[in-house]
């Protein structure tokens, strides 16, 4: 079976592996406070060009988005989100369960407008018996989506200044950063995110790390005492410098963004060889994450040698699914998967 399904089946860059078995019999301060993870957040720091930000690294994306929105919110607050946001869907309730409500907008690709975050937060203030609602706290948002599409600086600029009119903070999840910025249309770059973002997170795990994310606080008022959040949640690793380790590789010569071009150019291969055989698209993502609609019968065909996401019904002989490249995708799996595709 040749896997299609998701960005985190490989295991981990082999310079992070060399990186980690040289480093093995290292004695260090633990809990991050070794100088593989220092050296790594000075390198991130580079990247966002700030000396002002901080920088936590935790082991996953879940672990990510529910300490910092929890540590976002007051405790009757919610924080807005698309409804096809990942803490609104796919993280099994995690925000709730810290006690704060997702407040979900629609969304038709994955993408939440300024207009739609200022009538939630607007509305809200306008009802007079607003102390019986949930209180838009914060705002969500996802680089590329959950759908793959992918936010223009502009669109940034403008949620950002939303949230700031109404004082309320942006967090963006960067679980697929890598992905996001090196995606043929981008035009946001870490830079971008540190200027506009109260706090964001650079994946690892789904690009190239064999787990991990560095968060990044720019908002002063969540950098106090932090490191209390990420332990009451469990989340602080005893032999932290494994975290640092796979991000001083990942940014000390560039590899972050070399491996995650990798993802883009199969995807892009496997999208056209799709639209070469007359198939639509779910969503027009221009990143590792394409959505081809299939006849049922084509669907159960490959599904006999690639493996692959279902995604949604779209009547009763078609659905859309979800092929999904890496760091790691090989041209020989994809010169596979577009030749069989071509026989169809």
């Amino acid at each position: 079976m040749i896997r299609f399904e998701c960005d985190y089946g490989e295991g981990a860059h082999p310079a992070i592996l060399e990186k980690m078995l040289k480093t093995n019999m290292e004695q260090t301060a633990g809990y991050g406070l070794d100088p593989h993870c220092e050296r790594a957040r000075e390198l991130v720091k580079k990247e966002c060009n700030r000396d002002d930000v901080d920088i936590h690294f935790i082991v996953g994306g879940t672990q990510v988005n529910t300490i910092m929105i929890a540590a976002m919110l007051k405790p009757y607050q919610g924080i807005i989100s698309a409804d096809s946001g990942h803490i609104a869907g796919h993280e099994t309730g995690s925000i709730e369960a810290t006690g704060h409500k997702v407040i979900t907008v629609p969304s038709k690709d994955g993408k939440i407008k300024p207009e739609q975050i200022a009538q939630v937060y607007d509305y809200h203030y306008a009802q007079g018996n607003r102390e019986h609602l949930t209180q838009p706290g914060a705002v969500y948002i996802s680089h590329p989506t959950e759908n793959g599409t992918t936010y223009t600086k502009a669109e940034l600029i403008e949620i950002s200044k939303t949230c700031k009119e109404r004082n309320i903070p942006l967090f963006l999840d960067g679980a697929r950063l890598g992905y996001g910025m090196a995606a043929p249309d981008s035009t946001i770059d870490i830079k971008d995110l540190a200027q506009y973002c109260d706090a964001f997170y650079i994946g690892g795990t789904k690009v190239g790390a064999l787990f991990g994310e560095a968060l990044v606080i720019t908002n002063d008022a969540f950098k106090t005492d932090f490191r209390y959040h990420i332990k009451q949640r469990g989340a602080m690793l005893a032999k932290g410098r494994l975290l640092g380790i796979q991000f001083e590789s990942l940014f000390e010569d560039g590899l972050y963004y070399k491996i995650s071009q990798n993802a883009i150019d199969k995807a892009m291969q496997i999208k056209d060889t799709f639209k070469q055989k007359g198939y639509n698209f779910l969503y027009e993502s221009t990143t590792n994450q394409q959505f081809p609609i299939l006849p049922n019968d084509v669907m159960n065909k490959l599904g006999e040698k690639y493996s692959f996401s279902y995604w949604e019904d779209v009547d009763a002989n078609h659905t859309a699914v979800r092929f999904c490249t890496s760091w790691a995708t090989s041209q020989e799996n994809v010169d596979s998967l577009c030749e069989d595709i071509k026989k169809l």
